[in-house]
């Protein structure tokens, strides 16, 4: 019997070949994207644990019996925006602990830096960055400490005396645990993207495995009644369905190793991955090259089992019963469990994946539970509206039967959800915390805040340093606010932290109130929001000139004229004239910098889905367009025959396909742009910030593409309607 099924499957002509083309290319898809997914969870795993060495002295670890203590000091330093791990080490004796990635501790006057830094720091002159760390370069960290290829990173060695004198903390043993929140973050995201493509991959395939069911039915009938067992019968489909399922997860596991050196270099966490790392399993393999074409053959027994019923069952046709209402339910329970978490929110990780990702899968699964009762809706809304006989009979077949017209345009429904989704979060995200340089006023001007013990003064050799950066202006001094009083300040916040000599005051930054001498300003002499510039008018301060030469340093602004050179010579003058400050110089932006790549690995990731989701939604919707059509070529044939014109038939399956079309994507951005609503809500307090115009043009397109699917369509009904078709079988 197996035989038998097997040569129906390859020698069934045209259309069995065919139909096992699209149900590999189908499976070949779902197999592809189900290991770019494994393969990039365990991806992210791995670049994770590469972190654990950063909780280094931050949380409670027992101390390493007999060794001795290592003097830490981990800091951010930047360059032209790039964020640099710097890392000051110095060891009390020989048992001190190495932290992983390097082969032995620096000692006084070297340094080991990351391969992209120690890239970058032979193409970038020395003044610029080479400058910051004392001594020689020894060695590269190896990937061990380095978490991913474009880290940046330098461990700095130094006597022990000298960070003893800095207050640097001593520890005795490495951490080893990542941080728990960085990788379940990641994994809600990759999770969710997961979902998002599976789901449309998923409904590909089972559209594919009902192509033709209709005259597969008949021929599976005709077997039975000349004495073919349901068992038999059900064999055949299932090896049918399993062949095309093998021989698409063949090519599936060919796209997945033509496309892996694509998928390392793809920043889904903000950097790159090490190629070598993304990779399944054995046991992953194992699965999805068994597990797939078990799912086809289960698919295919469900699409057929009205034959199992009784070889009279295909021509025992009767008009289903028509969607409820209850089948909203389940979108309205995934919407609510998105609604209940707001002010609820889980303070870990952990609870948060729990908590948002079961409501985005709920809504999707509702989304197509209720498509059927929506596309039935449409259906009626038209019949009401109908002035012409194509309208009417469209919308009395997609009444009569709007489960098979939903099922066409399914996997367009959850492209379209998992896209406004994805584009509304983000554009909210960037919108609310992206980078914002400011006024002119922030932009190239240094700052470095004072911490512990200030100066009363800026130490002379920095201030001659800064002096001979060719691009450096007015170096200013802003000092702690010693008065404090309300209603003082433009903000209308109280006293502000800081004054400034108004003297010394760059016109950029505003001008005091007429007549004062000091007046009170932010730290940075910006403040929040960035938008202080020469109209700023400074509120006067109590305090006298006399008092304002005593008070201590609060914080350093310097001017340059925005030049990449003149910033990072003046980062490095600063730096090393005052390197017991363990916050470095910050231009705007810096301090966004790690954020930055962060949400360049998410628009990545919306990118991979609105590519991935809409194409493979528009084959599914081909598929089912060229399905029904095959499935109905007799009833058209016999409508041609009895004087219906051509073109009412076309316009006819147009309406047919484009209403529930139509229908299901006003739902489905709506339902994606209320999920992202409450998920910024709940997870980050925000409101929901329009999408861009890319947006909008990519739905559009998406559409117009669909239409356009709809419409090559059509020509087949010249084909497959003419008066040999309406013969009786």
């Amino acid at each position: 019997m197996i035989r038998f099924a097997v040569r129906l499957a390859v020698t069934g002509g045209r259309e069995a070949v065919a139909r096992l083309a699209v149900i590999a290319a189908a499976v070949a898809l779902g197999t592809g994207l189900l290991l770019a997914t494994l393969a990039s969870l365990h991806a992210v795993d791995k670049q994770t644990a590469r972190y654990g060495w950063m909780t280094t002295g931050t949380t409670e670890a027992a101390p390493a019996p007999g060794a001795d203590p290592l003097y830490w000091v981990l800091r951010e330093d930047f360059h032209q925006g790039k964020l640099i791990g710097r890392l000051d080490v110095a060891a009390t004796g020989p048992a001190a602990p190495v932290p992983p990635g390097l082969p032995r501790l620096p000692g006084p006057g070297e340094y080991y830096a990351s391969p992209k830094l120690a890239e970058l720091l032979a193409a970038t002159p020395a003044d610029q960055l080479g400058d910051r760390y004392p001594g020689r370069l020894v060695g590269t960290i190896d990937r061990g400490m380095v978490p991913d290829p474009d880290t940046m990173l330098v461990v700095i060695g130094h006597a022990p005396e000298e960070l003893a004198a800095a207050g640097a903390k001593q520890v005795t043993s490495i951490g080893a645990e990542p941080p728990g929140a960085r990788s379940a973050g990641l994994d809600l995201v990759l999770s969710t993207v997961a979902g998002g493509l599976l789901f449309p991959v998923l409904i590909f395939i089972g559209t594919a495995t009902r192509l033709n069911a209709a005259r597969r039915e008949q021929r599976f009938a005709a077997m039975r009644l000349v004495g073919a067992t349901p068992r038999q019968v059900s064999v055949i489909a299932a090896v049918e369905s399993t062949v095309a399922a093998f021989i698409g997860t063949a090519i599936g596991f060919a796209l997945y190793a033509l496309g892996h050196d694509t998928l390392a270099s793809i920043p889904f966490t903000g950097s790159a991955f090490y190629p070598d790392e993304v990779t399944v399993t054995w046991l992953d393999a194992l699965l999805v090259a068994v597990g797939v074409p078990l799912a086809a053959a289960v698919a295919a027994r469900l699409a057929l089992r009205r034959v199992r019923i009784s070889p009279l069952g295909v021509t025992r046709r009767v008009t289903p019963r028509p969607p409820r209402a209850y089948r909203l339910i389940p979108l309205a329970l995934g919407l609510a469990e998105l609604t209940y978490f707001i002010g609820r929110r889980p303070p870990t990780s952990q609870g948060q994946v729990a908590a948002f990702l079961p409501g985005l899968l709920i809504v999707m699964v509702g989304l197509v539970v209720a498509g059927p009762y929506l596309t039935m809706v449409g259906a009626r809304l038209l019949a009401r509206r109908a002035n012409r006989p194509a309208t009417l009979v469209a919308a009395r077949r997609l009444a009569d039967n709007p489960q098979a017209a939903f099922r066409a345009v399914s996997g367009l429904m959850l492209a379209l959800f998992v896209t406004s989704t994805a584009v509304g979060i983000i554009t909210t995200i960037v919108a609310e915390r992206g980078t914002s340089h400011g006024s002119a006023a922030s932009v190239g001007s240094l700052h470095v805040y004072f911490e512990g013990e200030p100066p009363t003064a800026v130490p002379e050799p920095v201030s001659a340093g800064l002096r001979d950066v060719p691009g450096v202006g007015r170096v200013i001094g802003v000092r702690h606010n010693p008065v404090e009083r309300p209603g003082a300040g433009p903000d209308d916040f109280g006293s502000l932290p800081g004054v400034v000599s108004c003297a010394e005051l760059d016109p950029v930054f505003g001008r005091c109130a007429p007549g004062a001498a000091v007046a009170e300003v932010w730290s940075d002499l910006i403040g929040y929001p960035e938008n202080r510039g020469p109209d700023t008018v400074w509120a006067a301060s109590t305090v006298t000139p006399e008092q304002y030469a005593q008070l201590p340093l609060m914080s350093l602004v310097v001017r340059t004229d925005d030049s990449a050179p003149a910033v990072e010579r003046a980062r490095t003058v600063l730096e090393l004239g005052l390197p017991q400050y363990q916050v470095p110089p910050m231009v705007a932006g810096d301090f966004e910098a790690d954020f930055n790549n962060t949400l360049t690995g998410w628009k990545q990731l919306a990118n991979v889905i609105i590519l991935a989701s809409l194409p493979i939604a528009g084959c599914s919707l081909a598929v089912g367009i060229v399905g029904g059509l095959s499935e109905r070529k007799r009833p058209f044939s016999l409508l041609r025959l009895s004087g219906v014109p051509l073109r009412t038939l076309r316009l006819v399956v147009a309406l047919e396909s484009a209403v529930p079309l139509l229908v299901v994507a006003v739902v489905a951005i709506g339902a994606g742009l209320l999920s992202a609503q409450l998920f910024l809500t709940a997870q980050m307090d925000y409101d929901l910030r329009p999408p861009s115009v890319g947006y909008y043009l990519t739905v559009l397109a998406g559409l117009a593409g669909s239409l356009a699917i709809i419409g090559s369509t059509l020509p087949l009904l010249r084909r497959i309607t003419g008066p040999e078709t309406a013969r009786n079988e």
